[in-house]
């Protein structure tokens, strides 16, 4: 199935953990550590009460909003992706934050792998696909397909493998930024 729609099936759980997941790999445009969406991720657990995510969403947004404004575009969609996150955990606001994350994580790794345009992203979401792609953009249509299957298969048991998929993004991306930062100092 493709990413449109994996995102379209998916139910309420499924579309915060991949819109989450998203934000999660680009924690390190934000300045965050690697806990500080941890609390959201427990959230979606079968027995939190739906009201933990809006205290932990303000939590999260309290330690990463700090540096909001920033002229690279990159951190400027990550800050979007946070900024989106709807308070209520309900389906129709989590559909839109959901796939709006899917786009800005994908544009935020074709940005950070210098890819000239978006022109395949739009048919790469579509196809489910990485044909054509670079390879740090491939691998992250290949970790938000994987997380969207996880939940659909696997419901609440799946968050544990799905926090793995973003936690092993999220190095990647980490380690993208920190090479970036070391060219832009030269």
């Amino acid at each position: 199935m493709s990413l449109v729609e994996l995102i379209a099936q998916a139910d309420e759980r499924g579309l915060a953990a991949s819109g989450l997941a998203c934000l999660d790999r680009c924690v390190p445009l934000l300045g965050g550590d690697d806990e500080v969406l941890r609390p959201l991720w427990a959230s979606l657990a079968e027995a939190a009460p739906a009201a933990d995510w809006a205290r932990r969403l303000e939590q999260a947004r309290g330690t990463l909003d700090a540096a909001a404004g920033s002229a690279d575009e990159a951190v400027a969609l990550a800050h979007r992706m946070l900024a989106g996150v709807p308070a209520e955990r309900s389906a129709a606001g989590l559909r839109e934050w959901a796939d709006d994350c899917s786009v800005a994580a994908l544009r935020i790794h074709r940005l950070l792998d210098g890819a000239a345009d978006d022109s395949g992203l739009a048919d790469a979401r579509r196809d489910g696909r990485p044909d054509g792609l670079s390879p740090l953009l491939a691998a992250e249509l290949r970790r938000q397909l994987t997380v969207l299957e996880l939940l659909a298969a696997h419901g609440p048991a799946g968050l544990r493998g799905a926090l793995e998929v973003s936690t092993e993004g999220r190095r990647v991306l980490r380690a993208v930024v920190s090479r970036r930062s070391r060219r832009d100092i030269r």
